[in-house]
């Protein structure tokens, strides 16, 4: 059964491990029963998000568990997550993450396919290029990930709630890092990389801290 195989099984934390430590950090974070929810309201408001869920993740690149997620909705976007939180070369382009269901919609295909671990590059339907800027590439493509209920139900929700809000059902994901330095895997790295960056919020299990 291939949706058995997951790339997600790094560590894991608790709830209770992520709120011991934000209050012996004395952060100011809220629990949110609808976490799922909230974040795509703070996406929809274009701010830029770290999400840090359930076991990390195997491999290179980020697939929705230690993710930077951003609305792709202006091309501003980009350039932002580039300077501000990256540090990196503006040229370089971010992935689309969308549930498998609207694939067809947004990507010039003959049929379906599902695209878990981006492994793929597909051409963008020319009417939509304009709705999701910030994640196409030069050529009209995106390295595209697709979600579904079995590969990752959390990101998935995310994407259904903010395509609820904007009528957009793609988020920009790109690993939960700086330049330079290995993608978040613990609480304390990812308290470090937001602070130290220019996110606007971490989403750390049921809990959300804003700056």
């Amino acid at each position: 059964n291939k949706e058995s195989i997951t790339p997600y099984v790094g560590r894991e934390f608790s709830d209770l491990e992520i709120e011991d430590l934000l209050k012996k950090f004395k952060l100011t974070y809220k629990k949110k029963d609808n976490i799922s929810k909230f974040t795509a309201s703070l996406l929809a408001q274009e701010k830029i998000v770290g999400w840090f869920q359930g076991r990390s993740e195997f491999g290179q690149r980020a697939l929705g568990m230690r993710s930077i997620l951003a609305s792709p909705r202006e091309a501003k976007m980009k350039d932002k997550i580039n300077s501000a939180v990256k540090f990196r070369e503006p040229y370089r382009p971010f992935a689309p993450v969308i549930p498998l269901d609207n694939l067809m919609e947004y990507f010039d295909i003959k049929e379906s396919i599902h695209v878990p671990y981006m492994e793929k590059t597909l051409k963008f339907r020319v009417d939509k290029i304009k709705d999701v800027p910030a994640v196409v590439h030069q050529d009209m493509t995106g390295r595209v990930q697709t979600v579904t209920k079995d590969s990752n139900p959390l990101l998935l929700s995310v994407l259904n709630n903010f395509n609820e809000l904007t009528g957009v059902p793609v988020i920009l994901n790109t690993s939960f890092n700086i330049n330079g330095e290995p993608v978040v895997d613990t609480i304390e790295h990812a308290l470090r990389t937001y602070i130290s960056s220019g996110l606007d919020a971490l989403v750390i299990g049921s809990y959300v801290i804003e700056k």
